[in-house]
């Protein structure tokens, strides 16, 4: 094994193991890293130590001997609104670039990450693929109920505004903080970082339910299985190539439409198939997305907070749902197929008991998780949008606008930078139907930033719900209404959102798939107008100055595929 051979190459490794607490019979144990993102940044994080301790001394019981290495990560929901968030999709890879040095320096056999969130399932699961070797991946599950059930994090995104505006007082809005997030656990809607750890089920890469599950007895039981497991992969040479294949991320795409999950997997899916030679388009979305309803009802789209859905069946109950369209002969880390899968949770009685769990709430499985014939919505949570403004294409959770803005237009309101577009809407600035424009915040631009704190503020102030956003960045998987992010090409790789003016009018359409500019100074163009306009406006185009970034920030900036390719220092 990998360990050995590193042992018998270098006689310091074993001082230095036994100097940190290993005894000469552990040595010649099989090793694995346990590679978590502990630490106190989030209560997504904030209880891994514990579930890291489970599965290490599921692996001591097994024959095997593991190392816990920590790479702390950070919260979207910390780093909104401010610099900070510039620096979360950079993070994703930095995570990943970490996660790999450990492993490659290490005498290791094999490997367990563990997480719970935005970046860190995707960084975590582009080290499995990239390195290739025995893993698994166990993600830290979901926060308790808060009061009224669907209390969550979300609550609390723009009271500062609803304050500030009359519809909340202060003392209010702290009783929604102290109840919005009552334990560890990712935040309970299907923000990324539950879309992410569904990714991670629905690949293959984690045990069956894992997905959402309860951060507490029974994450700890799941964490103590995959600390045996891992022994079952070493054995067999099971690899993360031989799971995440071209049919594992099919499957995934079905599960991620069905669930309407975060317009951030299509960063994350194609960064993390990239590291195994397999390329995911925007078409490949789009083409699942036509052809996969959705099947369950969780927020920010649905009515249920995720504690619910993992009550309901959570992503084995929607691959079930989902079996005539999925690849059941994809293989996972149980060491047999998806349908292998399926068939061992029918037998033991995972799906029989859900109608139980729910039983405690007065609700049906069909209140949570609907089958194909009556889904509720007929198309994935996803559109693909293209365009004049949107030639590479653009992105939105269509699950989450509402009908009367399925299709709109618009007179732009063009910004260049998050900044520009929040001071803009606390001064007055933005009223009735605009469509605010945030560019240069991709990744060349920017590291490509969520635009949360400007969705959040034309949600929650009043007259401005049916204004949309478009913008080269990014969304929060918690944003709602006409959010069209992932322009492409962005506006600092010459794409033409930079040729956007003030008082142009712009045309959504997301069912047609359309974004495009129709007009000027608030009138009506014929498209072949439009186009020369386009070519005058590219003809006299200066880019304009733009704050300097520098470190880390600067490293990606320069190096990040466009977005179809996972916007990616990876290729």
């Amino acid at each position: 094994m990998r360990s050995q051979d590193i042992r018998k190459e270098g006689p310091e490794v074993d001082p230095i193991l036994l100097g940190t607490g290993w005894s000469r019979q552990l040595l010649d144990r099989p090793q694995v890293l346990l590679e978590s993102t502990f630490g106190d940044a989030h209560p997504g994080s904030h209880h891994l130590d514990q579930v890291v301790d489970a599965a290490k001394a599921a692996c001591l019981a097994n024959g095997l001997m593991g190392a816990k290495y920590f790479i702390s990560d950070i919260c979207d929901g910390v780093a909104t609104g401010h610099d900070g968030m510039n620096y979360s999709l950079p993070s994703r890879d930095l995570i990943s670039a970490l996660a790999e040095i450990h492993m490659m320096s290490g005498p290791f056999d094999g490997l367990i990450t563990f997480a719970s969130c935005d970046k860190s399932i995707p960084a975590f699961l582009m080290t499995h693929l990239r390195l290739n070797m025995p893993g698994i991946h166990v993600s830290g599950g979901s926060m308790e109920l808060g009061p009224g059930i669907q209390t969550s994090a979300e609550v609390c995104y723009g009271t500062n505004d609803l304050v500030r505006t009359g519809q909340m007082t202060p003392d209010e809005e702290f009783v929604h903080k102290y109840s919005a997030c009552p334990s560890c656990g990712a935040c309970q809607y299907m923000g990324t970082a539950s879309t992410m750890q569904s990714m991670a089920e629905a690949l293959g890469m984690s045990l069956p339910g894992n997905a959402v599950i309860q951060s507490t007895g029974p994450l700890q039981h799941l964490a103590e299985e995959a600390g045996r497991q891992i022994g079952v992969l070493l054995e067999k040479n099971l690899c993360p190539r031989d799971i995440m294949t071209r049919a594992a991320f099919e499957n995934a795409m079905h599960v991620h439409a069905a669930i309407a999950g975060s317009t951030n997997i299509l960063l994350h899916l194609p960064a993390i198939a990239a590291q195994g030679g397999i390329r995911l388009t925007l078409e490949d979305f789009a083409r699942v997305n036509r052809e996969t309803p959705v099947l369950c009802s969780v927020m920010p789209s649905g009515k249920w907070p995720t504690r619910i859905f993992w009550y309901a069946g959570g992503i084995p109950a929607i691959m079930r749902e989902l079996k005539n369209d999925l690849d059941l002969t994809a293989m996972t880390v149980t060491g047999k197929t998806v349908g292998e899968n399926l068939y061992d949770l029918e037998q033991n009685g995972f799906f029989a008991s859900r109608e139980r769990y729910l039983s405690n709430f007065n609700l049906k499985i069909q209140d949570v998780i609907r089958p194909q014939s009556a889904p509720f919505r007929p198309q994935g949570g996803i559109a693909v949008l293209h365009g004049n403004i949107a030639p590479a294409g653009a992105v939105v959770k269509s699950a989450a606008v509402p009908e009367d803005m399925q299709v709109v237009t618009g007179i732009a309101k063009p910004f260049n930078s998050e900044e520009a577009a929040i001071d803009a809407i606390d001064r007055g600035e933005i009223s009735g139907r605009d469509v605010v424009i945030i560019r240069y915040e991709g990744a060349q631009g920017a590291g490509m930033p969520e635009m949360l704190k400007t969705s959040e503020k034309l949600c929650n102030i009043p007259g401005l719900e049916h204004c949309a956003l478009v913008t080269d960045g990014r969304f929060s998987g918690a944003t709602k209404g006409p959010c069209i992010g992932h322009v492409s090409p962005e506006a600092a790789d010459g794409g033409p959102l930079a040729l956007v003016e003030e008082n142009d009018l712009l045309s959504i359409d997301i069912p047609s798939g359309r974004l495009e500019l129709v007009g000027v100074d608030g009138k009506p163009c014929r498209p072949e107008e439009m186009e020369k306009i386009l070519e005058e406006r590219r003809k006299r185009y200066q880019k304009p100055n733009l704050p300097e970034k520098h470190g880390v920030l600067r490293l990606f900036m320069d190096n990040a595929s466009d977005v179809e390719h996972g916007a990616s220092v990876f290729r």
